[in-house]
């Protein structure tokens, strides 16, 4: 059966409900499931090559398929369109454009005052503490294409009112690749409120 790998958000953990929740979910149903840690080097030193490098280790060559977070999401789509090997994918809120959409989040006065004083504090949700994040993180993702061009079969799930990253970033993808499903949903950024329905979703997609 084909590897799965499970991609939880920024400043998350393999520990984070939705990532316990897939894994009970689909080793229940005799899928495994694997979340390797992201953070791997340091939360300080975080940046996508990095998360990149990690999901590379996990994979192992072999075919997998991936479902991702957020961040998680973002890098699952990067990662599959540099590994034809990835089979399908299932994004959760992706966070296409992850540089430019946080740096509008952030704001210009505070993007400045990151990239000149090199690092910042950022709420590691993982910690549950507010923890030092270096610029080498915007930089890093700078370098990044906002939507991957993806050709694996592909679902999508966005809430309609995510206000962390917003829906219309997922029509605007999904608009264009006949390979992505659109499914929206009556939730936020989270998606706790329909998690079951997401994972019994996922788990008929990805072992289809």
């Amino acid at each position: 059966m084909t590897q799965i790998l499970y991609l939880h958000g920024f400043a998350s953990s393999p520990a984070s409900r939705k990532a316990c929740i897939f894994q009970e979910r689909f080793r229940a149903a005799g899928v495994d499931i694997q979340v390797p840690n992201l953070a791997a080097a340091g939360f300080r030193h975080l940046t996508l090559t990095g998360q990149l490098e990690v999901i590379e280790s996990a994979a192992a060559g072999r075919a997998v398929s991936l479902i991702g977070s957020s961040m998680g999401g973002y890098l699952a789509a990067l990662y599959a369109a540099r590994h034809p090997e990835v089979q399908r994918l299932v994004l959760l809120a992706p966070a296409f454009g992850f540089a430019r959409l946080w740096a509008d989040s952030l704001g210009e006065d505070t993007v400045a005052a990151w990239q000149r004083d090199g690092s910042m504090p950022v709420m590691n949700y993982a910690t549950g503490a507010a923890e030092p994040l270096d610029w080498q993180l915007m930089e890093d993702a700078r370098r990044y294409e906002e939507e991957p061009a993806i050709l694996q079969p592909t679902l999508i799930y966005h809430g309609i009112d995510d206000a962390v990253v917003p829906v219309q970033a997922s029509r605007a993808f999904a608009r264009t690749r006949t390979c992505a499903e659109l499914r929206e949903v009556n939730s936020d950024h989270e998606l706790m409120n329909v998690v079951e329905l997401i994972c019994a979703q996922s788990l008929e997609f990805v072992t289809g």
